[in-house]
């Protein structure tokens, strides 16, 4: 028989082609983005919230952990449900300009993520490597410029791509007659804006972010090490005092190293698809691209699950806000730390 032909709109001149789906596959897909959505946004609330409300908690490393954690709770609430709808019904419903917006949004949001994980990188760096100054160096300061830069360099580059469609740039009129229809929302990059994108927003800071991990590692064991032999020498509560800071160090370095990479582990798919597709004839389908993309948006639903699963303190403050003790006077100021 004839395959039937269905249309975003029901004009067939200029409509995209929709993807004939069934109702139970569209109910699978629904189901499962919406569970990703909630557990985003669920998993991320309660981080901000331990934050925001124990003060033991208000560090400036803790800082760009909420910072990190309001850029993927934002993306869970403003893009994903967007890009739900988009992926399972295969069409965009919602006009140009608010594609525009989204777009943005879901690059400014997934950059300002990578940043973010570069600026807690080197917090670790200086906590484990160099920690006679670290808190000189690693001061509240300096960390509200972190997320100062992270966030507007973010917001900038997500922006200025879309809106002055330099990811066009040199490929307007193929898009025009090949790929762009009414009912479609989907990112094209020309050769060398997929290239510059990619670089700038995941390869370079993907290394970056690796090489540093490497280093950690390396300094951390020795670390270990040492102080293994000074414990076995000499039993005195200083020293006992001073392993337990390192290993907590040395635990939130192991466990932003995991952070990393899952962060590349979720995202490289998408980056690598993105790189290659202008070099093999825009032939990568749409479908793919949007489970890639959802593959990628997982980074942001783990990011608060390797916290809950490392830090004892989150998992207090979780235990707090669930049982609503968070309204009890002086809960705020629980030591979470204190085994």
């Amino acid at each position: 028989g004839t395959e039937t032909v269905e249309y975003c709109y029901g004009f067939v001149n200029g409509s995209c082609h929709k993807a004939v789906r069934s109702s139970s596959l569209r109910v699978v897909l629904y189901t499962l983005t919406i569970s990703i959505i909630l557990f985003t946004i669920i998993g991320n609330l309660l981080l901000i919230l331990s934050i925001f409300h124990f003060k033991h908690l208000q560090t400036p490393a803790n800082n760009l952990i909420l910072s990190l954690a309001t850029a993927d709770f934002l993306l869970g609430c403003l893009v994903m449900p967007y890009s739900m709808v988009r992926s399972v019904e295969t069409c965009w419903y919602l006009g140009q300009l608010f594609c525009k917006i989204h777009t943005s949004c879901d690059i400014m949001l997934s950059t300002a993520s990578i940043m973010h994980l570069c600026f807690i990188s080197i917090d670790r760096y200086c906590a484990v490597c160099d920690p006679l100054r670290y808190k000189l160096r690693i001061s509240f300061f300096s960390v509200q410029i972190m997320i100062f830069v992270s966030w507007s360099t973010s917001a900038i580059f997500a922006f200025g791509l879309i809106f002055l469609q330099l990811n066009l740039k040199g490929i307007e009129d193929f898009y025009c007659n090949e790929i762009a229809c009414y009912g479609s929302c989907i990112l094209v990059f020309s050769r060398m804006s997929g290239m510059f994108a990619s670089v700038i927003s995941f390869y370079i800071p993907g290394i970056a972010m690796f090489c540093i991990y490497y280093k950690i590692y390396f300094v951390a064991t020795k670390q270990v090490r040492r102080i293994n032999r000074v414990t076995n020498q000499v039993q005195n509560t200083e020293v006992n005092k001073r392993s337990l800071s390192r290993n907590h160090e040395r635990k939130a370095a192991k466990t932003l190293g995991i952070m990393v990479g899952v962060f590349l582990i979720c995202w490289s798919p998408f980056f690598i698809c993105n790189t290659m597709n202008a070099f093999v004839n825009y032939s990568i389908s749409p479908v793919v691209f949007d489970a890639l993309v959802w593959f990628g948006y997982l980074n942001s639903t783990f990011n608060p699950v390797i916290y809950g699963f490392f830090f004892s303190w989150f998992r207090k403050a979780v235990t707090i806000i669930c049982t609503c003790k968070l309204f009890h006077s002086e809960s705020s100021r629980i030591n979470l730390y204190s085994e």
